[in-house]
């Protein structure tokens, strides 16, 4: 059970206007010619409104899928509704109250251990007391400013913020920025996550060595538009869409973009780039 859970955590680290009419000008001209016909006002010019973003409606993290032999879902077409996937980001934590970019750097405090749950345990071949709690802000496919939290090795922490400065002043999107816990280790799998997150014990797929993610030392951005694929395996297990890596749309990764050069300055390596498999979410400092 618990081998189908770190399973999991490898998917999981991979979610009108109208117009006015003027009021009647006595001074208006009721003369012909081009224009309003005689007697007639022109409607008033008026702002429309932008109209709301269209949002995704497929409902995440309740469509489960059944369990291939390699304790992963079974892959499925990504369903029409997340071929251009947009969601609104739910905050968890306060969003900045003047919109702009923030960060905080500290401790692995009590509550945040008990939130992190079986991510972490003194097997783990990463101390507590040489992990970070990191808070950053980024912007969401709604376009407003969250504030999201990462678990990382306290080394790489600030070089980290560094990087996410630059995303959100570039206006790169992320869905999601939350901390794994025990109900995503234990959740079935759905194929549809996309948490942008960093820490969780586990080991590398399909291997029995500590991933670079068990030290705190990997993050996986917008997995589910930057998906894992090795064979016949692509996780997440909806996300076979963004494997075609020709798309363009906002969240998607290619080599040379920005995160990838930010990533790069910090001297953490892309997964997109390598040739055994393609991680296209995943950026380490192991080069793992």
């Amino acid at each position: 059970m618990r081998r189908a859970a770190a399973l999991v955590a490898a998917a999981l680290l991979l979610a009108g206007c109208s117009g006015t009419t003027a009021p009647p000008d006595p001074g208006a001209s009721t003369g012909s010619g081009s224009g309003s016909a005689p007697g007639t006002l022109a409607p008033a010019a008026t702002d429309a409104p932008s109209p709301a973003p269209a949002y995704s409606t497929w409902r995440l993290g309740v469509h489960v899928l059944p369990r291939t032999a390699q304790g992963f879902g079974e892959i499925r077409p990504t369903p029409k509704a997340l071929r251009v996937r947009r969601y609104p980001t739910t905050d968890l934590l306060p969003p900045p109250a003047d919109g702009a970019f923030h960060a905080s750097v500290g401790p692995v405090t009590a509550a945040i251990r008990e939130r992190m749950g079986e991510t972490w345990s003194p097997a783990c071949p990463v101390a507590l007391a040489d992990l970070a709690y990191v808070t950053v802000v980024f912007r969401g496919f709604d376009g407003l400013a969250h504030t999201g939290e990462l678990v990382l090795a306290a080394t790489e922490a600030d070089d980290v913020v560094s990087v996410f400065r630059a995303l959100f002043a570039a206006g790169y999107p992320i869905e999601e920025m939350r901390l794994p816990t025990t109900a995503d280790l234990d959740a079935p799998p759905t194929g549809d996550g996309n948490d942008t997150a960093a820490l969780v014990c586990r080991a590398v797929r399909g291997q029995t060595s500590w991933s670079a993610h068990a030290y705190g030392l990997a993050i996986d951005v917008n997995p589910f538009l930057n998906p894992y694929a090795k064979g016949d395996v692509v996780l997440p297990e909806r996300a076979s869409a963004y494997l075609d890596r020709t798309r363009t749309q906002p969240g998607i990764i290619h080599a040379g973009d920005l995160v990838v050069r930010e990533f790069a300055r910090i001297g953490w390596s892309w997964g997109g780039s390598w040739r055994s498999l393609k991680d296209y979410q995943h950026f380490t400092a192991t080069g793992g």
